[in-house]
């Protein structure tokens, strides 16, 4: 088996199969913007909806989404609620996602 990052080939189906419900979360224009957004700090669903232009019911529809795969948490701040990223190794692959995407 060869090592790939310091982790042999033969990884465990479970964390395979838990990368690819990540990755599939992370799969939508809006959501990516949503992560990159978050990258830089905590957000407000007015602030993520201004940022990426789209409507607040489809922010908070993706919103949503991030939330039940654990990518951003919500912490409520008088009537609004604030967003932020659970884990800044969410933000890498987006960014270098973004990168990549913009290179080729």
């Amino acid at each position: 088996m060869g090592v790939v990052a310091g982790r042999t080939h033969g990884e465990p189906q479970a964390e395979l199969q838990a990368a690819s419900e990540l990755l599939r979360a992370l799969a939508a224009p809006v959501r990516l913007g949503i992560v990159r957004e978050l990258a830089a700090g905590h957000r407000r669903v007015h602030e993520l909806v201004d940022a990426l232009g789209v409507s607040q019911p489809l922010v908070s529809q993706h919103l949503r989404v991030l939330r039940t795969a654990r990518i951003v948490t919500a912490r409520r701040r008088s009537r609004e609620i604030e967003y932020s990223l659970t884990d800044e190794h969410i933000a890498h692959i987006v960014l270098d996602a973004i990168r990549h995407a913009g290179e080729s």
